[in-house]
């Protein structure tokens, strides 16, 4: 039986989301639990070339964001990449994409949620009880669901809030650090790359890979933004710019401010204890809080748009296509997300679920990055955002993504084939469907 291709999606959503709300929504869905939780551990791999990593992660991701830019450049619908995969490659693959998106984009928030709930223990010993720690968790998504559930415009009004405010202590704490860098010279110096075994070296990157990740999730909306294939190259590139940056000071302090950098639990936070005291300390405490609930406030205004685009185009079940007819939001599909993310959050642990995210996101990232040049051969003319270079560059992207692949451990590779496999069912269910229909 042929592939059908995407069907138009309905017109009952508002387009509200502009460009520079479009980009807050990037930023807010890359800055979340890993530039507070990672520094120490990418240091603990590598060191004072820690700095260097980023920047190297930096310059490979902005090739994916590049081979992004273009493929979401030639759409105006949601699905993000799921509608990409599905367009260049056929129902099964957009259904396959849609999974392994669910499983990196529930277990990243279900991980800031759960380090939401450990930094409050800062403040309050007895938050991270389980009585205590299911009501916070709970709250935390409630809160978020039901706003979203109001309408598009106040959850991305809530986005662009916690973007602002999430970056505020993440400056300071950059300006600490570089203040005790300047009146307490280190010698801060990323060295050479040859020093660390390759092995770390592709570690590192792998977990930098959750730190600039996110971003996708932010082009998932697109049926609700006001010019979707301009804006979305812009804030892509404006996001990855500004995040680069963030990732690399942060991580330069963190080595050249830290005598232990590698054992620090709350790096950010040590560095501003020695920097200001108790009160620069329970100022990145209050920072990190407000950006992990940031970060979870953007994947539930994102993600549940791709189960609403998968239902839309027959791939699930048509009640997930839902728009209430008040508020003109994907309600049904914004409240499964929501409690997905609020199971995974009572249920996980952050270092697995951040590793496990990563993993899928790289399946996804691969497989877009080879969507470009299908689809510059299917809808020639159609990217608002021509490439340069596009067809090599998203050659380098895949290859980047299988070598990063190989790092998984055996563990992580399960989960991945056990996604894999869903998706596999969901799609026999749907072929099934469809020629018991046309029969």
């Amino acid at each position: 039986m042929p592939e059908t291709p995407p069907s138009r999606p309905s017109q009952q959503l508002i387009r509200a989301i502009g460009r520079w709300s479009l980009t807050a929504l990037v930023v807010n869905s890359m800055i979340g639990s890993g530039v507070f939780g990672l520094p120490s551990t990418v240091a603990g791999l590598i060191g004072r070339f820690s700095p260097l990593a980023v920047l190297v992660a930096g310059a490979g991701m902005a090739v994916i964001f590049a081979c992004f830019a273009e493929v979401a450049s030639q759409f105006e619908h949601a699905g993000g990449p799921y509608l990409y995969a599905r367009t260049a490659f056929g129902r099964g693959m957009g259904i396959q994409m849609a999974w392994m998106l669910f499983l990196g984009q529930v277990a990243a928030p279900a991980a800031n949620a759960n380090l939401f709930v450990i930094y409050l223990g800062e403040f309050w010993p007895h938050a991270r009880e389980p009585l205590p720690r299911a009501l916070i968790l709970t709250i935390l998504v409630g809160v978020l669901a039901f706003i979203n559930v109001r309408g598009v415009r106040a959850g991305a009004q809530v986005s662009n809030l916690f973007t602002a405010a999430k970056l505020v202590p993440l400056f300071a704490v950059i300006g600490m650090g570089l203040f005790v860098l300047h009146t307490h010279p280190t010698a801060v110096s990323p060295g050479a790359p040859s020093a660390v075994a390759t092995r770390q070296w592709l570690k590192a990157l792998l977990l930098l890979v959750f730190t600039y990740g996110g971003f996708e999730t932010a082009l998932a909306p697109m049926g609700e933004a006001k010019d979707p294939r301009r804006d979305a190259p812009f804030a892509l590139f404006t996001a990855l710019l500004v995040c680069t940056a963030l990732f690399a000071l942060i991580q330069w302090v963190v080595v050249g401010v830290l005598p232990d950098a590698a054992h620090s639990e709350r790096p950010l936070a040590d560095v501003a204890r020695i920097a200001a005291g108790s009160f620069g300390a329970a100022l990145v405490a209050v920072g990190a809080l407000i950006a992990f609930y940031g970060y979870l406030s953007a994947k539930v205004l994102a993600m549940p748009r791709v189960i609403f685009a998968l239902a839309e185009q027959g791939d699930f079940p048509k009640a997930f296509a839902a728009i209430h007819p008040r508020f003109h939001t994907p309600y049904v599909s914004i409240l499964v997300f929501a409690a997905l993310v609020w199971a995974f959050a009572l249920s996980g642990e952050f270092k697995w679920n951040i590793t496990l995210s990563a993993v899928a996101r790289l399946v996804y990232y691969g497989v877009c990055c080879a969507a470009l040049p299908v689809l510059r051969r299917k809808q020639p003319g159609t990217a608002r955002f021509h490439l340069p270079a596009g067809n090599l560059l998203a050659a380098i992207g895949v290859l980047m993504c299988v070598v990063l692949v190989f790092q998984v451990d055996f563990g992580q590779s399960l989960i991945l084939l056990a996604t894999i496999a869903v998706g596999l069912l969901n799609w026999l269910a749907v072929r099934r469907e469809r020629e018991g229909a046309s029969s």
